[in-house]
């Protein structure tokens, strides 16, 4: 899932400047998972926004609340017609969200609530971890699902480097070497002889961006 968290409330109070009407959006999906924008982090964020515009001393009006997914024009449409009450739609989706009612409200202006942080798994209560770097060139199938390019901080694809200790990243003893762990699975699985094969340079012309996708029929 997309992980992201919310900015510091001082630069979102910064955005907002002289605006009156403000809608906080929340995102029922991916933020609601890692408890950064969903509907209850939603309404919190739009009841501080009202204490810090009542302690300033400004006239203004703040309300709340949540769509399933914020990247899907269906959702968006919706509420289409509430949206243009707003001066201004306080997103808290990850960065698709955002820019999906920009492009789908031409007249609505929408600021981020978060920063949108990476493509991640639970890694305990309250923690996630980078899995997936949306390269576009996916090779889990020759590191038996592990990948080089989040887990290595060097995204070293052709084996580890000379910085390992104890199975440790030399960036830092927090982090596991990637290789070690790619070394450990496929031994599991019976396949250490498959590093052994030449490992052509990886396709980062995948990666381009802006990216496009098209279902074919």
């Amino acid at each position: 899932m997309i992980v992201a968290e919310v900015k510091p409330f001082e630069e979102i109070m910064g955005m907002l400047g002289d605006s009156r009407k403000i809608l906080v959006l929340g995102c029922g999906s991916c933020v609601t998972v890692c408890m950064s924008g969903g509907e209850k982090q939603a309404e919190l964020l739009a009841s501080a926004i009202r204490m810090a515009g009542n302690v300033q001393g400004k006239e203004i009006s703040v309300s709340d609340r949540t769509v399933l997914r914020q990247c899907d024009a269906e959702f968006i449409r919706q509420i289409e017609d509430a949206l243009r009450r707003y001066d201004v739609v306080l997103s808290m989706a990850c960065g698709a969200g955002v820019q999906g009612i920009t492009e789908w409200m031409k007249n609505v202006v929408v600021l981020p609530a978060m920063n949108t942080r990476f493509i991640g798994l639970s890694d305990g209560q309250g923690r996630w971890v980078e899995i997936c770097a949306a390269c576009g060139d996916c090779v889990l199938g020759t590191t038996g699902g592990i990948c080089p390019v989040t887990s290595c901080p060097k995204g070293i694809l052709n084996g580890p480097c000379g910085g390992n200790k104890r199975g440790k990243c030399e960036v830092s003893p927090d982090i596991p070497c990637a290789w070690v762990r790619i070394y450990e699975r496929m031994k599991e699985l019976g396949r250490l002889d498959d590093l052994k094969k030449e490992v052509g340079a990886k396709n980062w012309s995948r990666k381009q961006m802006p990216g496009r996708y098209a279902v074919r029929p």
